[in-house]
């Protein structure tokens, strides 16, 4: 009877690897199914729980030559979603998808698609719906720091801000004065 050595750690690592990378790409592939992510959001989480950066390498090249990973599609979703639903500003949709690991060129992509007359308008639904439930008086100083500041928190140019809620509070002013 002839026994066989043990097998060498090398051995070992080389026959687990096929097996890491399929648990790789099974943990991506649920997170995606969840929302689209960054290759860096899917990076991360693969670092997080301890995979290998060859394997995480190797596992997100597949999934981007799949289509499944598109840093581009995931900015120009993102934006367009944060634009409609929150109210966003260049400025700040440029510091979210910095966070979610996008490209500055992918970034400066996705945002061309917003001229700054498009920026004006969504500022200008913005303070119109917020000023309809405002009491005006004499001294509008007050309401008009509070919406400037909530156009600054959203990423909108401050001098922009000032000019659309001067334009607004004037237009509301007369609208109650009729």
């Amino acid at each position: 009877m002839k026994s066989c050595p043990p097998p060498s750690t090398s051995e070992l690592v080389e026959a687990a690897e096929p097996k890491r990378e399929e648990q790789a790409k099974s943990l991506c592939l649920r997170l995606l199914t969840a929302r689209a992510r960054t290759r860096a959001e899917l990076a991360g989480q693969l670092i997080k729980r301890g995979y290998p950066e060859d394997v995480s390498d190797r596992v997100l090249d597949r999934l981007a030559t799949a289509g499944l990973i598109d840093d581009a599609d995931f900015a120009e979703q993102w934006v367009r979603s944060r634009r409609e639903r929150a109210g966003k500003g260049r400025k700040a949709l440029a510091a979210e998808l910095r966070t979610k690991g996008v490209g500055e060129d992918v970034i400066a992509g996705a945002l061309a698609g917003i001229d700054a007359g498009a920026e004006r308008d969504r500022a200008e639904q913005l303070v119109h719906a917020k000023l309809r439930r405002e009491t005006l008086g004499e001294d509008d100083v007050r309401v008009t720091r509070r919406l400037v500041a909530m156009l600054a928190r959203r990423g909108y140019n401050p001098s922009m801000a000032y000019d659309v809620v001067s334009t607004e509070l004037a237009a509301e002013r007369e609208r109650r004065r009729v």
